[in-house]
C-alpha cells in the first residue's frame, strides 16, 4: 500500500530509535540521508508551524531584512522592530475583523499568566465572576480567579472526566463576566456554539485561535498562548475591549494593568521579540491561505476525515461526546488497551509523532492545528485502516 507523504513539510531524516513516545530521546539530529521517513507532527504544543515560517525565521536569526543584524539582537525600540509589532497587531485585527473598541496586545507569559491577570483587571473583591469548568485549564483559571473575587461555577463536566461541554446553565445577572475555555486540548472537546450572555464574555482560545470564524467582537477579552496555532512558546495574545477596563477599585501593578500595555502599544517593557516576529510570519501565512474562513474549511475536512476513520474502526473509540468533539485535538482510545503500544510503534515507523494521549485520558491525541497539512491526516487515517483488520 502506498502512503501519501507530506509534501508541504520538510522531510527531516531520522533514525527510528531516536524517538521516544513522540519526543526526541536524543538531542543529536542527523540531517543526512539516513532514511527518507518524513515527520508528521501531531504534537499538542508547542506544535507544528508552516514550513515557510521556519525558513523565514531561520534567515532572520542570521540577517534580519538585510540589516546585517539578527532578529535576536535588534533593539525593540527601533523602527525595525516597531514595524514588526505594528504589522502583527494590524494582521490580528484584520484576520479577526475587530472593531475600534478592541485592542491587540502581545504580552509575556502564556495563558496561565492570564488566569490571574484577567480577574486582577476585571473583578473586585466582593464581586462575582462566572466560570465554566470544562477541563484542566478552566479549573486552573477558576483557582486563580478566586484570589481576586467570588467565582460562580455555572456548569461543569468534571464528573464525566470532561467528556462533554455542558449546555444547561444560567449566568447570574450580577456576574462581571463569563469565562469559557473554547477548546480543551487534553480532553478533545470544544465549544461548537459560543454561549450568548449579557455579561462580559472572556475566552481562553489558546488551542483554537484563528482556526474558525467567530464574531470576535462579541468577546470582551480573548487570550491565547501562541504555541499551538500562532507561533512559538513565550508570547501571549490578548484582545481586549477597552471599555471594560478601569472598573476595579484595587491598585493593579503597572506591568499587570492592560491599560498600560495598550497605551504603550505592547512596548511597556521589552517584548519577546523573536516570538512576536514568528507570530507575524504565521499571521502572514494565514492571510496568504485565504484567512480564517479558508483555514476553517480545511480544519473541518481534516477533523471529519480522522473522526470517520476512528468511528469506522472496531478497534478505536473517540473519547468526547460527538456533538462536542474538538476539531483541533482528536482524542481516542483502543477497545483493547494492550494494543495501544503496538499501534503507537506502528505509526512511529511511518513518521507519525506526538499522538500519545495525555495521561488523564490515555490512548491517543492527534492535534490538527492550522499548519498541519491534510496529507498528514490522510496518512494517519490510512494507518488506522491498515492496522484494524490485521489486529481485530
Amino acid at each position: 500500500m502506498a502512503f501519501r507523504h507530506n509534501n508541504d513539510w520538510p522531510a527531516r531524516t531520522i533514525k527510528a530509535d531516536w524517538f521516544d513516545l513522540g519526543i526526541f530521546a536524543s538531542t543529536k539530529i542527523n540531517y543526512q540521508l539516513i532514511s527518507m521517513t518524513a515527520i508528521h507532527n501531531f504534537n499538542a504544543g508547542p506544535s507544528i508551524l508552516p514550513k515557510t515560517v521556519f525558513e523565514e525565521a531561520a534567515k532572520a536569526v542570521l540577517n534580519f531584512n538585510d540589516t546585517g543584524l539578527s532578529i535576536l539582537e535588534i533593539g525593540h525600540r527601533t523602527h525595525i522592530f516597531q514595524d514588526v509589532m505594528d504589522e502583527a497587531r494590524a494582521l490580528v485585527k484584520e484576520l479577526m475583523q475587530l472593531d475600534e473598541e478592541h485592542d491587540v496586545l502581545f504580552l509575556h507569559g502564556g495563558a496561565s499568566t492570564q488566569f490571574m491577570q484577567v480577574p486582577m483587571n476585571l473583578l473586585d473583591d466582593k464581586e462575582t465572576s462566572a466560570y465554566t469548568d470544562t477541563g484542566v485549564w478552566s479549573a486552573k483559571a477558576i483557582k486563580e480567579a478566586r484570589l481576586f473575587g467570588k467565582v460562580d461555577i455555572v456548569c461543569s463536566s468534571k464528573e464525566s472526566n470532561y467528556t462533554f461541554i455542558p449546555t444547561d446553565f444560567a449566568v447570574p445577572n450580577d456576574a462581571k463576566y463569563l469565562h469559557i475555555t473554547s477548546n480543551n486540548t487534553i480532553y478533545g472537546t470544544q465549544w461548537q456554539k459560543i454561549p450568548k450572555t449579557s455579561n462580559s464574555l472572556v475566552a481562553d482560545m489558546s488551542s483554537d485561535i484563528f482556526s474558525r470564524v467567530l464574531d470576535f467582537n462579541a468577546f470582551d477579552l480573548i487570550y491565547a498562548g501562541a504555541q499551538k496555532n500562532m507561533g512559538p512558546a513565550g508570547v501571549n495574545l490578548v484582545v481586549v475591549n477597552k471599555n471594560i477596563l478601569g472598573k476595579v477599585k484595587r491598585q493593579i501593578p503597572t506591568i499587570m494593568d492592560y491599560r498600560n500595555h495598550i497605551r504603550e502599544g505592547s512596548m511597556l517593557n521589552t517584548p519577546p521579540v523573536f516570538a512576536v516576529y514568528v507570530c507575524l510570519l504565521t499571521l502572514r501565512w494565514l492571510k496568504a491561505q485565504g484567512g480564517v474562513a479558508a483555514i476553517e474549511k480545511l480544519n473541518h475536512e481534516k477533523a471529519a476525515l480522522l473522526y470517520a476513520a476512528i468511528d469506522d474502526s472496531i478497534l478505536f473509540n473517540g473519547t468526547a461526546k460527538k456533538s462536542d468533539r474538538s476539531k483541533m485535538n482528536v482524542c481516542f482510545v483502543m477497545t483493547d488497551k494492550s494494543q495501544e503500544e503496538a499501534f503507537l510503534q506502528f505509526t512511529k515507523s511511518h513518521g507519525i509523532v506526538g499522538i500519545k494521549g495525555h495521561r488523564l485520558v490515555g490512548g491517543f491525541r492527534a492535534s490538527l492545528y492550522n499548519a498541519l497539512p491534510l496529507s498528514s491526516v490522510d496518512l494517519l487515517t490510512e494507518l488506522i485502516k491498515t492496522f484494524t483488520p490485521t489486529n481485530a
